[in-house]
């Protein structure tokens, strides 16, 4: 039922996070119906619940039924399922500012909004933290095989890119090198969690997550030395797939963790750009040196 207290300007803003949370409540139960993980699955539900339950609170001052955005129902639910639950839910609800602005707009006139203010900022969150994801749990092993492929190879690459100057030798070095890398990085992680933690498994997941963090990124980086010709700009396009790399594992990492993404974005970007800097200053005084022409 509508109030007439309420402005017809508000009631616009009303049918918005009407939608909003009709929309959100589709995308939960939609994700809670998709996977295995029963815990998971309750944890979903019962947000789904609280959604529907905020829409119906909308309901009684639109007094209109509003269809949810198939847009976003699609969109969310792919990133959920591809980049992981945690981070695409977080990224949805980060979305919900302005619609949680409109609520402290008329929480004056509907006395529900400061309720349901009180419940986005608390209660589902809570519950968001109670989602289990492996691929969150091992994200320091991640972080470890990832930054230090950055750091090592970046540097390696731009080193051998002005003491070899031909693309396949840099390939083949820096892949040799990297691959080599990657199995010691594994290992050590292994090692490193089997004196940490009580069961093998979980030493042997985190030395897996490093070793493929670090190969995939190997595998990145390379990638121009086998499709362009001139070896600076090789070495152009490394540093900038690098960036990107950093950019949005940074930015995956901060919208899933909660954590600061500029600082994290750029201390890694000073940090693998230091070294390469360094590294290609080593490799013209190497070549220059001693007397090199590959």
């Amino acid at each position: 039922m509508k109030t007439a207290a309420v402005p017809q300007s508000m009631i616009k803003q009303l049918m918005k996070a009407q939608q909003n949370e009709l929309t959100e409540y589709n995308i939960y139960m939609k994700l809670a119906e998709s996977i295995k993980d029963k815990h998971n699955s309750n944890v979903l539900r019962k947000i789904a619940s609280d959604e529907k339950a905020h829409s119906e609170v909308w309901k009684k001052y639109t007094g209109v039924d509003v269809k949810p955005s198939r847009w976003k129902i699609f969109k969310f639910f792919w990133i959920s399922k591809i980049l992981g639950l945690t981070f695409g839910i977080k990224l949805m609800e980060n979305g919900e500012e302005d619609a949680q602005i409109n609520y402290e707009a008329i929480s004056e006139y509907v006395k529900d909004a400061k309720k349901i203010i009180k419940d986005e900022e608390a209660h589902e969150k809570q519950l968001i933290a109670l989602i289990e994801e492996e691929r969150l749990d091992y994200v320091g092993s991640i972080v470890l095989g990832l930054n230090d492929a950055l750091v090592e190879l970046t540097g390696a690459l731009a080193g051998l890119t002005f003491a070899l100057q031909n693309t396949k030798l840099i390939a083949l070095a820096g892949l040799i090198t990297g691959v080599a890398a990657s199995f010691s990085m594994a290992a050590s992680e292994y090692l490193s969690q089997r004196h940490e933690d009580d069961g093998e498994g979980n030493a042997l997941k985190s030395s897996l997550y490093t070793g493929i963090a670090y190969i995939c990124t190997v595998i990145l980086l390379i990638t121009p030395y086998l499709v362009f010709s001139h070896f600076m700009v090789c070495l152009g396009a490394t540093l900038a797939i690098a960036i990107l790399i950093i950019f949005f594992f940074n930015y995956y990492i901060a919208v899933a963790k909660d954590l600061d993404f500029k600082e994290r974005f750029f201390e890694m970007a000073f940090i693998s750009l230091g070294v390469s800097a360094i590294t290609f200053l080593i490799g013209v005084l190497i070549r220059q040196f001693l007397n090199i022409d590959v």
